[in-house]
């Protein structure tokens, strides 16, 4: 089954779904505010936080009941970032799953489609900042962008750019931090600033980097760059049983230079880096769930004790996993 349903339609809907502020983990807030999804649609709930004017923050934890086609017709657009850490959708544009993003610049978003599937849960984070906000920071009185980004700031009568990557892991842990911030009050406020500024100062070094030729992921072959996601993609299904990195490299068709090279032009770390950042992130979810001790995540993830388990937990979450369940329990 199919659902179409306008992005008008959609903010009606999802405005109707208010959490309560009994219900809320930072009652006191005025300008954090979480809606139920809307039934109609699927599960679970959708939270704004303005920050300060011209700097907004979502986050969204949900399940969609089918296949769901949003119409969104021609807008203008202020500059955007968008991250899934699972979940999935795509548009005659652009297209995005678990792992990825898309970061937009300020001008026109033309009439689409955009089509999220419901296979799999979606767990993302997004902010928007308005270009004067981001003129603020230029250095200079006037307002003046460098020329490596003054194409992310187009007038409303212009097609915005875009541009879709994966992310790499100093963008995935932040965007973790967004997630599962400590604080309430004014200390989550100035926390959650500051990641949003550094996630967006991460995007614009790789921005300017891309711009100038000096991207290592933009100098790597097509074909390379398919070999690096797909060893990715067999490093995954092989968590408990992780192949060398030379049988990995054979596997791909790549030398085991090019593989290291290239893993971390692409994902921002080493291959191994990489796996263990995914089983502390698949330990994470098994604390959601609230059905294993953490004696038995640990060993699960293949470490010997809870003391090192804890120890790699705090360095990648902020908090170690007894205070992640408890952050957890209290949050909607």
């Amino acid at each position: 089954m199919t659902i179409s349903i306008s992005n008008q339609a959609f903010d009606e809907l999802l405005h109707q779904g208010k959490v309560d502020s009994s219900q809320h983990p930072d009652p006191d807030d005025g300008l954090d505010l979480i809606y139920n999804y809307p039934r109609l649609l699927g599960k679970g709930y959708w939270r704004e936080i303005q920050l300060r004017p011209g700097l907004d923050l979502c986050i969204g934890d949900l399940r969609l009941c089918d296949r769901t086609i949003f119409e969104c017709p021609e807008t203008e657009h202020s500059l955007h970032y968008h991250f899934h850490f699972s979940g999935g959708h795509e548009d005659k544009y652009t297209s995005i799953r678990g792992g990825q993003y898309i970061f937009h610049g300020s001008g026109l978003t033309p009439k689409i489609k955009s089509e999220s599937y419901h296979e799999q849960p979606f767990l993302e984070v997004e902010f928007t900042i308005q270009p004067e906000f981001l003129r603020s920071f230029a250095g200079n009185s006037e307002g003046q962008l460098p020329k490596e980004l003054q194409h992310l700031i187009r007038p409303y009568d212009q097609l915005k750019y875009h541009r879709c990557g994966t992310a790499t892991l100093p963008m995935q842990r932040v965007a973790q931090q967004i997630l599962h911030c400590p604080y309430r009050g004014i200390a989550k406020r100035i926390y959650l600033e500051g990641k949003v500024l550094e996630l967006m100062g991460m995007l614009l070094g790789q921005e300017i980097e891309i711009r100038d030729g000096k991207s290592n992921i933009q100098s790597l072959q097509p074909d390379v760059v398919d070999r690096i996601h797909h060893a990715r993609e067999i490093l995954l299904q092989r968590l408990d049983n992780p192949l060398s990195l030379n049988e990995l490299a054979r596997r791909v068709g790549l030398n085991e230079c090019t593989l290291k090279r290239g893993f971390r032009s692409c994902f921002g770390t080493t291959v191994f880096g990489y796996l263990r950042h995914y089983k502390l992130e698949q330990a994470r979810q098994l604390l959601d769930t609230g059905e294993m001790k953490i004696t038995e995540i640990a060993h699960a993830m293949g470490y010997n004790s809870r003391s090192p388990f804890a120890a790699a937990f705090r360095k990648q979450f902020g908090m170690n996993p007894k205070e992640y369940q408890k952050m957890r329990k209290n949050s909607v």
